[in-house]
């Protein structure tokens, strides 16, 4: 393993603000405060002392702002990329006899803020953005039109995810709470088909301490308030879909000890609290990303926190350093620090693990390169349970056959058959999770986990849970409506009953000022003053051997002001304006995409 920061421009020296890399071609896409999409090969180094290089491509120019994040679609055909001021485009791969090009399908036009995150469903129909207006939207890619609006978070929505298994997405935000949604699909009457429909069954928020002395209990938030100096909370399913990891954690060990950054890990079985949290972050914890590869073991551990058939590894980065785990040990396997001047703003991995990039703040990346065997020997899919193999990317769609509409998982009873040990020696034994049925499924995931519970204090559709049990018989009753908020703090004025309106529906966006009616000037000093970042020199011991080259990061950093959209008071966003009598509910109206050449 080695690496370091390639010192080539890559935005106009800019921020880089995203990157992703698209599995056919390999091609590293990097999204930045100069507008543009930029696209670069790799090539591993000829010698140990050298670090990957990269050369441009081409680059995509349509966006009228600094472009926040860019997301492939599963099957690379087309490309999701999201920017300041709502704009959401989807890109569509063109093949040509001159090459590859890169056309606008559709513009997503409903969100009036930036956009922050986006993801793919599994098969693709589907995306899920993530604004600066409070809000999630669930889109039908194929028609470009809203298919579900998500608005019970009441600050900026950071991170999105959807599980592998369609079964469940998961938002993160700086009102300090994660929400997990689940699919409870409804039939339209004239078509007789389902259509997504996701209802919010955990809101988490608080964890509890265990009693002291005198018998007493005390609470602490989970997540890192709106302080947070970093634009992202990237948070991610592993592969397999066995378990979320959330990036923003903040844990107490004790009520007298001091809060230490972390990433929490949740099982799929078990929302109410965190099965596992990484410990050891000196900064606050921004964006997860998984290796696409699944690996044979090393050796097994007894005291492994995970029982997979497999090992599964990530990284999670933090504002100035990148780690390496993998699910045999709790502890990282590497650790990068003292890459960047500025804040890290996203992470991600190549289809066959061999790079794992990184950009920043200070308008440059960091690309750390796999020799084969560093990262372990990827699992034959003979070796991969087949409950799990279709969500898998050595899968592919061609070797297996399967039709990923299939993959949303099915509600209804199964027989309760152990499919834990279950394997294929061939590609054509891959069963799907609609195959063998959502409690099936969450069973073996269960036993595949074997992690350390934290006691947590969540609100769910059920009721306040905070050992883990669930109330289902007033689920049913309230999932259409309720919208749970965790922490009755985070309102303002007295507690309202659960039957009323979202608190959404109170915000009025007229009263919030652009970077155009404010002037540029002062817009760059809003945007100074949200992000408060040292860009002071760090010098830090890396494990693996290399630290960043000193560059002096200069003011330009920032992002260019005129994309900014700067943020709104507390007034604003707890305004208590209604829509007026007589005209129609905002909310109830749903416009197609608009379409561009």
């Amino acid at each position: 393993m080695k690496g370091g920061t390639l010192q080539i421009v890559w935005h106009d020296s800019k921020p880089v603000l995203t990157l992703d890399f698209h599995r056919l071609t390999g091609f590293l896409a990097t999204g930045g405060a100069d507008y543009d999409i930029k696209f670069w090969s790799l090539y591993q180094s000829e010698s140990k002392k050298e670090n990957p290089r990269a050369s441009y491509e081409s680059s995509l120019s349509y966006h009228s702002s600094a472009v926040n994040v860019l997301r492939f679609s599963p099957s690379g055909e087309q490309l999701g990329s999201g920017a300041d001021g709502g704009e959401l485009l989807i890109w569509k791969l063109h093949y040509t006899e001159n090459g590859n090009s890169w056309k606008v399908l559709r513009t997503l036009s409903f969100h009036r803020k930036d956009i922050l995150d986006i993801q793919w469903s599994p098969d693709g129909a589907f995306l899920i953005s993530g604004s600066v207006d409070n809000s999630c939207i669930i889109w039908d890619a194929n028609k470009g039109a809203v298919q579900q609006i998500l608005d019970a978070h009441l600050h900026y929505v950071q991170g999105v995810a959807w599980d592998p298994a369609g079964q469940y997405v998961a938002s993160l935000s700086s009102d300090r709470t994660c929400r997990i949604y689940i699919n409870k699909p409804q039939t339209a009457r004239a078509k007789s088909q389902e259509k997504l429909n996701y209802v919010c069954q955990h809101v988490i928020a608080k964890a509890e301490l265990q009693k002291q002395d005198d018998g007493s209990s005390t609470k602490f938030h989970l997540f890192h308030d709106e302080t947070l100096p970093s634009f992202f909370r990237r948070l991610e399913w592993s592969p397999d879909g066995s378990f979320l990891v959330v990036p923003a954690g903040i844990h107490k060990f004790s009520a007298d000890s001091s809060a230490s950054n972390t990433a929490y890990i949740f099982s799929r079985k078990d929302f109410s609290r965190p099965a596992l949290q990484l410990p050891g972050a000196s900064k606050p914890v921004i964006a997860v990303r998984f290796c696409p590869v699944i690996f044979t073991f090393h050796a097994t551990k007894a005291d492994a926190p995970f029982k997979l058939p497999y090992r599964v590894v990530f990284a999670i980065a933090t504002l100035n350093s990148l780690y390496i785990y993998d699910t045999e040990s709790s502890s990282p396997i590497a650790v990068m620090a003292g890459l960047h001047y500025a804040s890290i703003t996203d992470i991600a991995w190549s289809s066959d693990a061999k790079f794992l990039a990184v950009s920043s703040q200070d308008g440059y990346c960091t690309v750390v390169e796999f020799e084969d065997g560093d990262l372990g020997s990827p699992a034959p899919i003979s070796e991969i349970p087949s409950y799990i193999a279709s969500y898998l990317p050595q899968v592919t769609l061609d070797s297996t056959n399967l039709n990923r509409d299939t993959m949303d998982v099915d509600i209804s009873d199964v027989d309760g058959k152990d499919m834990s040990k279950e394997k294929t020696s061939t590609v054509e034994g891959v069963k799907t999770a609609q195959a063998m049925g959502p409690k099936q499924y969450e069973a073996v995931q269960e036993e595949n986990l074997n992690l350390p519970n934290v006691p947590v204090l969540v609100t769910s559709i059920g009721g306040s849970l905070s050992d883990g049990q669930t109330s289902t018989s007033s689920q049913e009753k309230q999932e259409q409506n309720v919208q749970p908020i965790a922490d009755s703090a985070a309102k303002t004025g007295p507690a309202k009953a659960e039957t009323e309106k979202p608190s959404r529906r109170r915000i009025t966006p007229i009263a919030v000022k652009t970077a155009q009616d404010i002037g540029s000037n002062q817009s760059e000093a809003v945007r100074a003053e949200n992000l408060n970042l040292h860009n002071d020199p760090v010098l830090v011991a890396s494990t693996t051997g290399f630290l960043s080259n000193g560059q002096e990061s200069t003011s330009s950093q920032q992002k260019q002001e005129q994309s900014v959209q700067p943020i709104a008071d507390a007034a604003d966003m707890t305004g208590t304006v209604k829509d007026e009598p007589g005209k129609p509910s905002r909310r109830r109206i749903i416009p197609i995409a608009v379409e561009k050449p």
